[in-house]
């Protein structure tokens, strides 16, 4: 359900700035279609960058996701979209007061020895600022933008509606589970206590790594729409990466993203959403720290089931040695149902490009460094296979809920890796973290960590498999 400050109106405010954007692709894309008028697709999907560039809140993220994903919107679109930044300027001092009255009462500058501002970073939902406690502590504060709720709400009803349009012209694939994936996400990332429990559990998954931090949250200065967290010094990926640093360097922070990801998921049954490249800062390896990486911003993680874990790996050794029946088996467990030998046939395509790297044992880049765009070719290759099948025989495929943002952090990651020209052993690194696995050790752990860090329970998990 919506948080309780949702309101009617700010939704009908919301939706006059954006219906004419998501409207206007879906009634562009149905007059070529279906009545063969010809439209300027790249003027327009300028235009839409900038409407949407300029507005604060979830659509710019959900534009950014569904770019991603290969026909759930036109080409000339997801190739704008895939680019697209928030330029819209941070609130003001006035905001500012406002809320930080509102979070912590009127005498909430003296929990404060220093507090800039300026904002320091802006976000889709809210904007953070620096500050220092009494006690020296450098902290973050991340303030929410007014009325979130009626944009989340509002900007979700623009979703549904421009998926659902697209969905009519084209029924390879079925969307309903992921809309309804991005919507729980999105609710879930307006409840700053939610993601600091989600820090919280970020600890306790990476524990003493060297290669990785995280921030710690101030449960006393924190609430549903404020996060104060400990401040983390470093730099922006790429930034660092246009001073070309030496090959050892970058190795560093290309292993450290591995583990940030990665050690959560096949350890945890957890992944962390967002893949931006803004959401992991780095640090040069200097005196006593020997580098690694800064992962930021908690609100969108998810929880898996430990089965589906276990489907993940078994894919994996599917694709390893050739097993099509245990590749049929895996899929199932991803939620994919009464899929043909032609379509697992394609989907199986997506798979070993995601795992070759994983099965050749020695050190090498990540993927061919001279195409950063292959992963996004080989989906539009594989969908295009899909969508052949699906016209002969009339049947499409639903894609399961758990699926977007598995291959959202495999596309991001590799494109992560892939601009840092790093060479590791991946197929090394990726057995010393499933070495052991099992379904049963991975439930114990994740329901502890949950527990421990105060992370609710997710509603969004796949049943297993009858």
């Amino acid at each position: 359900m919506p948080v309780a400050d949702n309101t009617f109106f700010g939704e009908i405010r919301r939706m006059a700035r954006t219906s004419g954007a998501v409207t206007g692709i879906a009634a562009r894309v149905a007059g070529q279609r279906y009545l063969g008028i010809k439209t300027d697709k790249s003027a327009h999907a300028n235009d839409l960058k900038a409407i949407l560039g300029g507005l604060k809140g979830p659509m710019m993220k959900v534009a950014q996701f569904l770019s991603t994903v290969p026909d759930m919107l036109p080409e000339e679109y997801a190739a704008e979209l895939a680019t697209l930044q928030s330029n819209a300027p941070p609130m003001g001092w006035a905001f500012v007061k406002r809320r930080m009255t509102a979070e912590l009462g009127p005498q909430w500058q003296s929990r404060f020895a220093e507090f800039a501002p300026e904002a320091a970073a802006a976000a889709s939902l809210g904007q953070v600022h620096r500050a220092r406690l009494h006690d020296g502590r450098e902290v973050a504060c991340k303030l929410q933008y007014p009325d979130m709720a009626s944009v989340v709400e509002a900007d979700l009803k623009q979703l549904k509606i421009g998926m659902s349009l697209y969905q009519r012209m084209d029924r390879t694939l079925e969307n309903g589970d992921v809309y309804e994936e991005l919507r729980d996400r999105l609710r879930e990332e307006l409840d700053y206590t939610r993601e600091a429990a989600q820090q919280r559990l970020y600890a306790i998954m990476l524990g003493s790594n060297p290669l990785v931090q995280v921030p710690r949250p101030i449960e006393e200065l924190t609430t549903r729409r404020l996060l104060t967290m400990t401040w983390l010094p470093g730099r922006a990926l790429m930034k660092r990466l246009e001073e070309n640093p030496p090959m050892e360097e970058r190795n560093i922070y290309a292993a450290g993203l591995f583990r940030a990801w990665y050690q959560p998921l096949y350890n945890f049954g957890v992944i962390h959403g967002d893949p931006h490249l803004g959401n992991y800062l780095v640090r040069k390896p200097e005196g006593d720290d020997a580098g690694g990486i800064n992962l930021l911003d908690f609100g969108t993680i998810r929880v898996f089931a430990p089965h589906f874990i276990g489907g993940v790996i078994r894919l994996f050794e599917a694709v390893r040695d050739h097993d099509e029946e245990k590749a049929r088996h895996a899929f199932e467990e991803w939620g994919f149902r009464d899929l043909s030998k032609e379509m697992m046939g394609h989907l199986k395509r997506w798979a070993e490009f995601l795992y070759e790297p994983l099965i050749d044992d020695r050190v090498r880049p990540i993927q061919n460094l001279d195409d950063l765009q292959q992963g996004r070719r080989v989906a539009e290759s594989v969908h295009k296979g899909l969508k052949e099948e699906s016209a002969r025989t009339g049947k499409s495929v639903r894609i399961p809920r758990e699926f977007p943002l598995m291959d959202r952090a495999a596309i991001g990651l590799g494109s992560a890796f892939s601009r840092l020209r790093a060479e590791q052993n991946w197929h090394r690194m990726f057995n010393e973290l499933i070495d052991g696995f099992s379904e049963e050790k991975l439930a114990e752990r994740q329901a502890a960590a949950l527990s421990e860090a105060g992370v609710p329970a997710s509603v969004a998990v796949t049943p297993a498999p009858a």
